[in-house]
């Protein structure tokens, strides 16, 4: 809504400019830069893998960005007299932040629809699951985002001789958490004696 709102004002100025206080426009931007700039850097870090971080890191990114436009357009402004050079500059500062956030919208959205995280293969954890000793079936499997840092699963494992004990389900949990990056999983045994409601795979 922010950036629909810069281009709108963009496109406006473009239809009928008006006068720009180009030597302060310059010193303000330069400022908006330095700080920032700096205040980005130390979200790096962490912006792979968490998306709040990375929603921080693009924020104080992309106002560093425009106030590197502006601070363009002011001086083309000071020297040339060119009024179109505010709201072109703005029109394109709203282009890159569209183009620079796009990514974590779709992982915004990802993570409200309960999606399987980018990072996690389903077909792996599944062909891992299928291997497991005494395993005849795998069902009702679930993998979503907890929250910006972990994943949980749910899986229902058809192993007819009955549930193997605690210590393989300690085992399977902690392969999902080590090679697969599931941090909570919920694993239900059944002995396939009786259909499952929720088998085959297409049923939800």
């Amino acid at each position: 809504m922010v950036t629909g709102g810069i281009a709108w004002e963009a496109i406006n100025r473009l239809a009928a400019p008006s006068p720009v206080a180009g030597a302060t426009v310059i010193w303000v931007a330069l400022a908006g830069i330095v700080v920032n700039g700096a205040s980005a850097m130390l979200f790096a870090r962490g912006r792979q893998h968490d998306v709040n971080i990375r929603g921080a890191f693009l924020h104080l990114a992309a106002d560093a960005v425009v106030s590197l436009g502006v601070v363009v357009a002011g001086i083309g402004v000071l020297y040339t007299g060119w009024l179109w050079l505010d709201p072109v500059a703005g029109l394109l500062i709203a282009v890159v932040i569209v183009w620079s956030t796009w990514g974590l919208l779709r992982d915004s959205v990802a993570l409200a629809l309960d999606a399987v995280p980018e990072h996690i293969d389903p077909r792996a954890v599944r062909a891992y699951l299928s291997k497991l000793a005494g395993v005849t079936e795998v069902h009702d499997l679930h993998i979503w985002a907890m929250s910006t840092t972990e994943t949980a699963l749910t899986v229902h494992l058809v192993i007819p001789g009955g549930h193997p004990g605690d210590v393989f389900t300690a085992e399977v949990c902690r392969e999902l958490r080590a090679h697969h990056h599931v941090h909570h999983s919920t694993i239900q045994i059944e002995t396939g004696a009786h259909p499952c409601e929720l088998a085959p795979d297409h049923v939800v």
